[in-house]
């Protein structure tokens, strides 16, 4: 690879799991084949509370295998629990303002997933500038074809996005694409480096110990460890709190209700609940007063601002939302409010 030839930086993601450790062995094998002499790192990106406490141990073994340095990095303004807190706070205020029509959900989304970018992508890549300025980068992940179908339309190599700049050339590279999953468990466990998630509580994954895309069975994995206690009833309890369960349909209270106590068992079961009632209200929505990038596209008749501001009454009341805009002229107003902010952007544009 022509970047390679050129002394590029090598940077690996590591999560301690099996994966990038497999990754990080065959890449350090491969560049010292052809002579590499450009600068190498792994870097972890730490996730605080969501993360298994063998992840960080993990990574300072593999540093230590291979012989690399090993870079840790944070989300500086706080790890995935209080970013999904914080989004909950927030898009509560916006339903109370009427910024929103419907509830908007705390948690991240398959479809949606902000826990990635913010927490790993962005926060590596903005360390990896700020080391290697001006440099080439070649950004490898362990992510393998035969884990999805997102994963095989994968490329070997593509341009990083995040990195990439007029003045320094970043790809992504994919060395492992190709890889099965038993040339994975051979080459770790050859290099003693199998993590206890697997070992000890049989997960077949390292994220996020409980993380958006996991199996029951690694929810139940991960519940398994009394590490990750805590941070299971913290994230029940907002679960409670938004009437959002945590994977869609799936709660995650049901994962391992013995954990929880009477107080906050009973507070899932009202939670379930007012879920069902907050979804069949919003079902009488008509579409033509949902918004569009945030604003709404008509100012509702006062039949549907009535109607409106009934159902904002219920679900302002199952969720213990202090809202305004309870009652259909007040709905009117805003509506009107806001669609004026729609018509003055269209102007200038």
């Amino acid at each position: 690879m022509r970047l390679l030839a050129n002394e590029a930086a090598v940077a690996i993601g590591v999560s301690g799991g099996k994966d990038s450790c497999a990754v990080a062995i065959a890449v350090d094998r491969h560049l010292s084949v052809i002579g590499h002499t450009g600068p190498r790192i792994l870097i972890h990106a730490d996730l605080g509370r969501m993360e298994w406490r063998d992840s960080l141990p993990s990574c300072q073994r593999l540093a230590e295998r291979i012989g690399w340095e090993l870079v840790i990095v944070r989300r500086q303004a706080g790890d995935l629990l209080h970013r999904w807190n914080g989004r909950w706070a927030n898009n509560v205020a916006r339903y109370a303002a009427l910024e929103c029509v419907q509830v908007i959900l705390p948690w991240s989304t398959p479809s949606m997933r902000f826990c990635t970018s913010e927490a790993k992508t962005k926060v590596i890549a903005s360390a990896l500038a700020k080391r290697f300025p001006g440099r080439p980068i070649l950004n490898v992940t362990g992510i393998r074809r035969e884990e999805s179908a997102t994963r095989r339309a994968k490329p070997v190599c593509a341009i990083d996005s995040n990195l990439a700049t007029r003045r320094r050339e970043a790809l992504v590279w994919n060395p492992i694409i190709e890889w099965p999953i038993e040339h994975v468990w051979r080459t770790i466990v050859a290099a003693s480096l199998t993590h206890e998630a697997y070992a000890v509580y049989g997960s077949t994954r390292v994220s996020c110990v409980f993380c958006i895309m996991s199996s029951i069975g690694d929810l139940r994995a991960a519940a398994s460890c009394p590490d990750n206690h805590d941070i299971y009833r913290a994230m029940v309890d907002l679960e409670a709190r938004s009437t959002f369960a945590f994977q869609g349909n799936r709660w995650l209270a049901d994962t391992a209700p013995h954990l929880l106590d009477a107080d906050m068992r009973r507070a899932v079961t009202r939670a379930r609940l007012a879920a069902h009632e907050r979804m069949q209200l919003e079902a009488r929505l008509p579409r033509h007063l949902l918004y569009v990038k945030g604003l709404p596209t008509i100012v509702p008749t006062r039949e549907d601002a009535e109607m409106l501001a009934s159902i904002r009454r219920r679900i302002s009341a199952l969720l213990g939302i202090d809202a305004d805009y309870l009652t259909g002229p007040a709905v009117r107003d805003r509506y009107e409010e806001l669609f004026g902010t729609r018509r003055r952007n269209a102007s200038f544009s």
